[in-house]
């Protein structure tokens, strides 16, 4: 199964290597001439230095800046910049480098003069072996939360928080992905790019059917963060279904009074016949209204008093959904924060009443989405098919996300799951349930486990089950319906020796009985959910090799291969 159409692919050794050598006026800075021969400029970098800033310059005008980690020593990996884009047929790269080693001799011979190259193209084949088969990923770099998605013509867009100059967090811009099944994602160019107002954090996007904002019925109108000295509300819209925004004038369009004021929900309120925003500050939400998209008047907040605030309030998201059998409906929060039980950040959740102007609740107790560690940054499409809602999930943690055993990319999302609302022992829960997408992808039944399967238990009574490969690497699931407990443990999952809170034993309370337990696995995930999706616990792994053995007492499995396996 191809997982995502990659860019032009070509070696690397047919770039050309640079004629010129760095000056270098003092320690730290160094200024390097180009002569543009070809698209890119191929920048050489090891993960292990500091950040160099980088200002790209013609004619004594700035045209780009951004953080990249030029190699010293080595090359881990190279990076993409398009100076082609910029038209001109010659370029002044200024140099700024951080560090104890910043002196003159030592910067002439940093590795990096040796191995920039010009090319007209940038490989991006695979050469990770722990690249999943059919969770979306950046085609390379950095990526952490997922962004203004929306759904508008049989396509899914899938914005994220990206890095083009590097496999760490820094110089966030809005990276863009398309797909028709939610599971076979197309890389699109980028979407929005860093301005004078800052980087692009995150955001969202929603589809004006109605033309309420007068660029067109059926026009994209995206939300983020500029981050600069300040985190403010900017917006910008889009009359080519997303490919290319057009950021407005008056941006930003809202202004906090607290440094974490960030990451816009906008979507639009049936029910009060306006637009809401919702958006993280500190460690509560607020909400706004508008009735076109571009004036917004605060309305409320929401936060003091309930739930987890271990950490910053981040990525929200407001939706109103069925309650299961009930023919009632209740809104849903959605807020993603450190301080989950199994340790970092994660996805906590309320369940209550929302007029447009005030939402309100009568929970008491904090609840999560996931009980997994690789949760977080969970959002929806706007404008789904159907009216469902489709949510995506950041599949990392913040604990550890930058020291992960992959360079070329770092991060994927969870596979996607529609959400509602169920009832169990008086009180109401959220329910993440498989897409029906993911059903259309199995293949045909195995009698082992391969890379990239799913793997059906159904339930008998108390369950244990044992995924494993030769070397004695293993992830273990257990079920047992007295303690109402689910438990997976990977703690011999296979290498967790890049953080010490990578090895865990993570814990889910069950509501109701598990009969079912579907379990996706890929090469560096497992998601397990009960199938009625009222329990879900999603990790990382990274075994040397993938996991050819299963066992299960308790229970009965099936597993079918996915992709090529």
């Amino acid at each position: 199964m191809k997982r995502i159409l990659f860019l032009t692919a070509v070696l690397l050794v047919a770039a050309t290597a640079l004629a010129q050598i760095p000056q270098i006026p003092g320690n730290g800075h160094a200024m390097l001439k180009i002569h543009v021969t070809g698209r890119y400029l191929l920048l050489p970098v090891q993960e292990s230095v500091n950040n160099a800033a980088v200002q790209v310059i013609s004619g004594g005008e700035q045209l780009q800046s951004f953080n990249v980690r030029l190699a010293a020593d080595k090359v881990d990996y190279y990076v993409p910049l398009d100076i082609a884009r910029f038209g001109k047929e010659e370029l002044l790269l200024d140099i700024m480098f951080r560090g104890e080693r910043t002196s003159r001799n030592d910067l002439e011979g940093y590795e990096c003069w040796k191995g920039i190259r010009q090319s007209d193209s940038f490989d991006t084949g695979n050469r990770e072996r722990f690249r999943p088969v059919y969770h979306h990923t950046p085609v390379y770099g950095w990526m952490n939360d997922p962004n203004g998605m929306f759904y508008k013509d049989g396509l899914y867009h899938l914005y994220y928080q990206w890095n083009p100059y590097g496999s760490q967090w820094e110089n966030m811009t809005w990276g863009h992905s398309v797909s028709r099944d939610l599971i076979h994602w197309e890389a699109m160019p980028t979407a929005i790019e860093p301005d004078a107002l800052g980087t692009i954090f995150s955001g969202s996007a929603v589809v004006d059917n109605a033309n309420t904002a007068g660029y067109g019925r059926g026009a994209v109108m995206a939300f983020y963060t500029s981050a600069g000295r300040n985190q403010t509300q900017s917006s910008a819209f889009s009359t080519d279904d997303g490919k290319t925004f057009t950021k407005l004038p008056d941006n930003p369009v809202i202004v906090g009074d607290i440094p974490d004021f960030r990451d816009p929900k906008v979507f639009w309120n049936e029910d009060a016949g306006i637009w809401n925003l919702i958006l993280a500050a500190g460690q509560e939400m607020r909400i706004y209204s508008s009735r076109n998209l571009k004036e917004w008047k605060y309305e409320s907040s929401f936060g003091e008093g309930y739930g987890c605030h271990q950490g910053v309030w981040e990525c929200p998201d407001l939706m109103k959904l069925d309650v299961r059998g009930t023919g009632v409906q209740k809104w849903l929060l959605i807020c993603n924060t450190s301080g989950l039980p199994a340790g970092g950040s994660g996805t906590q959740y309320f369940i209550g009443d929302f007029d447009g102007h005030r939402f309100t609740t009568d929970q008491k107790e904090t609840l999560w989405m996931d009980y997994g560690k690789d949760h977080y940054a969970t959002v929806t499409f706007d404008n789904g098919p159907d009216g469902r809602k489709v949510a995506l999930a950041w599949m990392s943690n913040w604990q550890y996300a930058g020291v992960v055993p992959t360079m070329q990319f770092r991060s994927a999302n969870s596979v996607p799951r529609d959400l509602d609302i169920f009832e169990y022992g008086g009180g109401l829960f959220c329910g993440s349930t498989p897409s029906k997408e993911l059903l259309a992808m199995r293949g045909s039944k195995v009698k082992q486990p391969t890379e990239a399967c799913e793997i059906i238990v159904d339930i008998k009574d108390a369950t244990s089950i044992v995924l494993s490969n030769p070397k004695g690497e293993k992830v273990i699931i257990e079920y047992n319906p007295k303690d109402r407990k689910l438990f997976v443990d990977r703690n011999l999952s296979g290498d967790t020796s890049f953080h010490k809170d990578f090895p865990a034993r993570t814990v889910a309370p069950v509501h109701g009985v598990i009969k079912q337990l579907r379990i996706f696995v890929d090469r560096c995930s497992v998601e397990v959910f009960d199938s009625e999706g009222k329990t879900v616990i999603t990790n990382l792994v990274f075994p040397s090799e993938p996991y050819s053995l299963l066992k299960v007492k308790g229970g009965k499995a099936t597993i079918y291969a996915y992709g090529n396996s």
